[in-house]
């Protein structure tokens, strides 16, 4: 389903169960799979390549709690912007891409995006970064190009990922990775780093073993000390006699 205002360029491809919300633009030469959702004023550039079930332009998710009535509730942020999609970009199967608050959430000109990634309000996906399945990414977050964030990572919001980073799986992002970096682990610390905690965290139960025996060790000579002990009685002291 086509809505007023949609624009779709030349030999672009739109499959069965597809909808493009009004005043939407799909670029030329697009491959939209069955069942993909854009909505309203979600620009898509040229050369786009969709996957079924995949949404452009959700709200993204903004709320505020407020009192009513000496009642608490919970008010719905309007989410006014849109999303803006590069040229030679492919997103994968129910990936979903919020629209901004204010202003917009870009994907950069070829970016790969993997299935089931979802990518909040206001984010920024710089050129030729690769974002694997079931990446979250939180909003108002700022990803360079040439990055690649693994499976499972999550970025917290607000931060920035240097051009050229790479971001393990599950990793935890919780602060900004500088430029060329390769972080993994949670928090996200630089791999080698990470990689000899986790190295020392597996040595634990070994570790574990080892305190016990030494525990039994030192209990065992303070017991033989303490039984070898001879009792020591009270000396008295000897008067002098007096003249």
């Amino acid at each position: 389903m086509l809505e007023a205002g949609v624009s779709v360029g030349d030999r672009t491809r739109i499959l069965a169960g597809c909808y493009l919300g009004h005043d939407s633009v799909v670029g030329n030469d697009c491959l939209l799979y069955p069942h993909v959702n854009v909505r309203e004023r979600t620009r898509i550039g040229d050369r786009a390549i969709i996957h079924c079930g995949a949404v452009l332009g959700s709200d993204g998710y903004g709320f505020v709690p407020e009192q009513q009535d000496g009642k608490l509730t919970i008010r719905k942020i309007p989410q006014t912007g849109i999303v803006e999609i590069g040229n030679d970009v492919e997103i994968g199967a129910n990936v979903t891409i919020d629209r901004a608050r204010f202003g917009k959430t870009r994907i950069g000109n070829s970016v790969k995006i993997d299935n089931l990634v979802h990518i909040a309000h206001n984010v920024t996906v710089g050129d030729c970064t690769g974002i694997i399945a079931q990446v979250g990414i939180s909003g108002s977050s700022t990803i360079g190009s040439r990055v690649i964030l693994y499976g499972q990572a999550g970025v917290a919001g607000h931060l920035e990922i240097g051009d050229g980073a790479v971001v393990g799986a599950q990793a935890g992002v919780t602060k900004d990775v500088p430029p060329g970096t390769y972080v993994s682990g949670y928090p996200a610390m630089p791999h080698d780093k990470a990689a000899k905690a986790h190295a020392g965290l597996m040595r634990l139960p070994q570790l574990k073993e080892r305190v016990a025996e030494i525990e039994k060790t030192l209990s065992a000579l303070s017991s033989s000390s303490r039984a070898g002990r001879k009792p020591v009685g009270r000396v008295k002291k000897k008067r002098k006699d007096s003249k």
